[in-house]
């Protein structure tokens, strides 16, 4: 047994839960945030047999894609009087960050 860790972009998760449970893996989601943007993710957690692993990895792969977004940094703090032009800057947004971790032992109570 494998318990698959995958934080996930808010705007990949419905698309990929759906295609997950196609392929007959259900899947827990944690709401949670972080990252250079402190944008909304979500952290699935999904408990699977080993001859299940490569097919979640699959179904994050072709449903979590990463994208570029522009964003305006936020100006620095300043002597009254400065001017600070802030100028949009391009980053990658999306994809997944997947663990996979090894089950000792697996209880369903």
């Amino acid at each position: 047994m494998k318990l698959i860790i995958a934080v996930v972009q808010g705007e990949d998760v419905q698309r990929a839960v759906l295609a997950l449970g196609d392929r007959g893996i259900s899947s827990t989601r944690i709401s949670s945030s972080g990252g250079f943007l402190q944008q909304g993710n979500v952290t699935l957690l999904m408990g699977v047999d080993e001859s299940q692993v490569a097919i979640a990895l699959e179904v994050i792969r072709e449903n979590c894609k990463e994208r570029s977004r522009y964003l305006t940094p936020a100006p620095p703090l300043a002597d009254p009087g400065e001017m600070f032009l802030a100028y949009p800057v391009e980053v990658q947004v999306g994809g997944a960050t997947v663990f996979v971790v090894s089950v000792d032992s697996f209880e369903k109570i």
